[in-house]
Formats: structure tokens, sequence, C-alpha cells
């Protein structure tokens, strides 16, 4: 290991692996710092009953030829990753009270397929199409063109929260609900979430949609490779106990082991109040600070990973929303006492074009408040009432689930589980948020996170930074290494790509 570095990332999820391969293709001397043994952050995947399971990328969009991801992919040298295309005519299913709707892949088809159900709103669903497609291919990023001003995003779509969009577009309050039937993708919340992460979300995944044959870590350890091609270099159990500084800027990094790594510039990758926690300097002021650590995150989940008996569950080429009310809006403030009122059921695909499922993953919302009494654990030391919390609520789900799909737990071989608390250990997020800082229209600009902070030389990525999830985070990205590139540097690099 050098003691000195023209940048050091903190963290190697997504946007820090993005942020190295850009910058050390461009001659950069590029060190990303993982304290865990595996990188990746969401991209990580873990191994039971000999069968890998993914963490936090289930699935992905956009990925025909000249769409958006893979335009970037085709830059990012991700083209070889193996995909599944899941199902055009029902890539989503919306389970809704005991119904069943559709989302379909391509704009014209999305709307045919949604007209079944709702007959007399053909319009309605057109309207709603036109405007998110409209709303996403506006945003110069999203389309891969110059940027001339620092709009990335119509203010509008900022100030209106998805609730209220979806309702200036169809007056059926099912459809409304069907709508939003995603909810889950970024945890939205009824007047806060805005509309424009709805519709860059619901955009990419109504262009194609794909699952990631044999496991998300295919992307982690491909950039991973060329960042190492690059000359770039990733060190795991390498973990930062703060950020050093002089009187004009950042100068380095200090390691838990006392080693002190110096750098031209720092990048963290790491949940915006953890990066702020690893600073003590007057360069940042304590408003500022204060902002960052009062800032509300986003629900956590907990998770039932799946084995099935060999050739006894055949694979379902979609995701599937549940929902057991009719408002989408009230899942994510549940009734412990009817947990889960909502959940995410998704298939695991081990190659494409499978004919039976090995594995799945069931996932539904919960409060850290839940597993609050066993924060100050650690992993695999959290205790016998902790073990029997987990296996309470693992029926619970699959009671809900076998409702759904009668007989499908006597398919079950073995199943693990996770809690906010295994999710905030493994991805260093706040509580063990999915998806970060919650977006407020309310609040639009307390509530968006700067690539930049208040030192000149220290910056900000990952999925606070933008928006979240492939998309959002690898944009987010883009925007952290223009601080250094130039945006329109990178554009001309993404779109001479072959």
């Amino acid at each position: 290991m050098k003691t000195k570095y023209d940048i050091i990332i903190i963290g190697s999820g997504l946007g820090g692996l993005v942020c190295a391969y850009i910058l050390s293709k461009n001659g950069y001397k590029v060190a990303v710092l993982e304290k865990n043994a595996q990188i990746g952050g969401c991209l990580q995947t873990f191994k039971r009953f000999g069968i890998k399971f993914d963490t936090g990328m289930h699935y992905i969009g956009s990925m025909d030829e000249n769409q958006i991801l893979y335009r970037l992919f085709t830059y990012l040298g991700l083209l070889h990753i193996p995909l599944s295309r899941l199902d055009p005519s029902g890539y989503d299913v919306i389970s809704i009270a005991g119904e069943n709707y559709k989302f379909a892949s391509g704009y014209d088809n999305f709307v045919e397929t949604l007209t079944k159900s709702f007959p007399d709103r053909k319009a309605d669903i057109q309207n709603y199409v036109t405007r998110i497609r409209d709303i996403a291919h506006a945003s110069p990023l999203y389309n891969i063109q110059e940027i001339h001003n620092h709009t990335f995003i119509n203010a509008d779509y900022i100030k209106i929260s998805i609730n209220d969009f979806i309702a200036s577009t169809t007056t059926d309050l099912r459809l409304q609900n069907v709508l939003a039937g995603n909810l889950p993708l970024y945890a939205g919340i009824k007047d806060k979430t805005p509309t424009y992460i709805h519709a860059l979300i619901n955009t990419f995944y109504i262009e194609s949609a794909f699952r990631i044959v044999g496991g998300s870590d295919h992307i982690a350890n491909s950039l991973a490779h060329s960042i190492h091609n690059f000359g770039g270099e990733i060190m795991t159990h390498t973990e930062v106990k703060e950020i050093l500084f002089d009187e004009k800027k950042a100068t380095g990094i200090r390691l838990k082991n006392n080693d002190i790594i110096q750098a031209d510039t720092i990048i963290s990758n790491v949940h915006p109040e953890a990066t702020i926690r690893m600073t003590d300097t007057p360069l940042i002021r304590k408003v500022y600070k204060e902002r960052i650590q009062n800032l509300e995150n986003s629900i956590s989940n907990f998770t039932v990973y799946i084995k099935f008996k060999e050739n006894t569950v055949p694979y379902l080429n979609y995701n599937y929303y549940f929902y057991e009310k009719d408002d989408v809006w009230k899942s994510i403030n549940y009734d412990k006492n009817n947990y889960p009122e909502t959940y995410l059921f998704m298939h695991q695909c081990h190659k494409d074009k499978a004919s039976y499922a090995q594995s799945a993953e069931l996932i539904a919302y919960m409060k850290f408040e839940e597993v609050e009494q066993w924060a100050h654990t650690s992993l695999g030391k959290r205790g016998e009432a902790y073990l029997a919390f987990k296996e309470k609520k693992a029926n619970q789900l699959l009671s809900k689930l076998e409702a759904s799909f009668p007989g499908i737990r006597n398919a079950i071989e073995s199943y693990e589980t996770s809690t906010p608390l295994t999710y905030r250990d493994y991805t260093a997020t706040k509580n063990g948020s999915m998806y970060g800082v919650i977006r407020d229209k309310n609040f639009p600009t307390q509530t968006l996170i700067s690539q930049r902070t208040k030192v000149p030389n220290l910056y900000m990525t990952g999925q606070n930074i933008n928006t979240h999830g492939i998309l959002g985070v690898t944009i987010g990205a883009i925007i952290s290494c223009a601080e250094l590139l130039g945006l329109n540097h990178i554009i001309k690099e993404i779109k001479e790509a072959q």
C-alpha cells in the first residue's frame, strides 16, 4: 500500500467503484478503501445452503441496445454481465386486495396491458406514461446530453409529490394505487416523495427489465478488474477512522490501525452522516453538520432468503408486489399486529430461461425501532431473543406468501433471514436504511445532498447523491467525477464508447 494517492475513495459500493473506474481510466492514481471483506456495498452477495443470494440489487432496466443503462454499461465495460429478460407481458405484477395488475415492457405495451384491467381508462394510462417519459427524457444526464447549466431535473417535479402527480393523471382511485404499486423500489411516502424519483425509476423499467444471472456481484467484480487494469488499487479490511485536514483542505485519511494515507482529493461513498463523523475541522461548519445529522432516512427491511427443494417451484419471470389493503401508501406505516401488510417476492435467476427456481427473496418493510434493543450487538452475537424475533417475523411473512401461492411453504428446503441490523452492518447505512436520505418535496433544498462539501477537495457519492438504484447511483458518480474531469468530458467519453 502506498502512502500517497491522487484520489482516495472511502467505500466500495457502486458509486465508489464507478468513480474509481472513471477517474483511474482518466489517469488518476486511485485507491478504494473498503472496511469489509467483500467489495460492492449493495452489490454484495452471500452464500447460504450452497446458493448465492443478492443483498440489494435485484433487477435492472433500460438494457436494450441504445437505452440509457446499456450505454452506461458500454462505457463501463459491463456489457458481458449475464442478464435474463423479465416477462415483457408483465415484468412486475401488482397485487392489491386480491386483484392482480401487470406492468408490461415498452410504453405502448404498458398502456395496452394495463388498459385490459381498466378498459375505460386508456386515455388516463396513456397520459400517465407520456408524462413520466417526458420527465425522464427532459433530464440531460439521463439522455447522455451535454450540460450547459446545472439543472438536471425540472424543479416542478421536485416540488410535486408522487401521489399528487398520479392523481393529476387519473381520478380512478384503484388505478392511482396500481400506478404507485412498486413503491418498495424507493420506499415512497405519501405527500413527501417527489415525482421525479417515481418517473425516473418507472421509465427505467418500462423500457426493458432484466435480472442479473448468477448475482449482482458480477458488476462489482468486473468494475474492480477494470480499475486494477487502469492502475487503481482496491483494499478490503481497510477501515477509515478519520479524514485529515490542514487549514484549507483535506490532506488524507487515518485508518483504524492508525496508518495515514495522503491524497489530493477524497471522495466518500459512505452515508453523508458517517462521512461527517469522520471529520473534525473548522472548514465544516456546525450548522452543516447538524443538517446532515438530522436528515430523515428511509425505512429498512426484513428479508427471507429462500432455497427451494429441487424442481418443485416453477420459475417466476416477474416480480410480485403484494398489498393486503386498497391503499398502497399506508403500507410503510404498517400494523405490527398484522405484519406484513405488503411484501415484494422475487425469484433469483441462476440461469437464463430456467424452468424451475432454485431460490427467492421475500422482502417486507421493517422499522428500525423493532430491532433497536439489539442495536449495540454484533453479527452472530445478538442472542436467543433476537433469533426468536427473526423466526416469528419469517413465519408471518411466509404465511402471507402461502396465501398468495398455495403450497409454496412445502417446497421450501431452508431459509435465512436478515433485519435492519444486518443491513446496517453490511452496507453502513444509518439504521439499515434501504435508500438513504429521504427526499422531501416539502423541503427540496434541505433534503437534496450535493456531491460537494464545505471542503474544496472533499466530495461525496453514492445513493444519497442524485438518486438511488443502479442508474441513479451511476449518474451520481458521474456528477461526482465531473468535479475533477468536467461533466461534458465524461459525457463525450460515454458517447464515444463502443
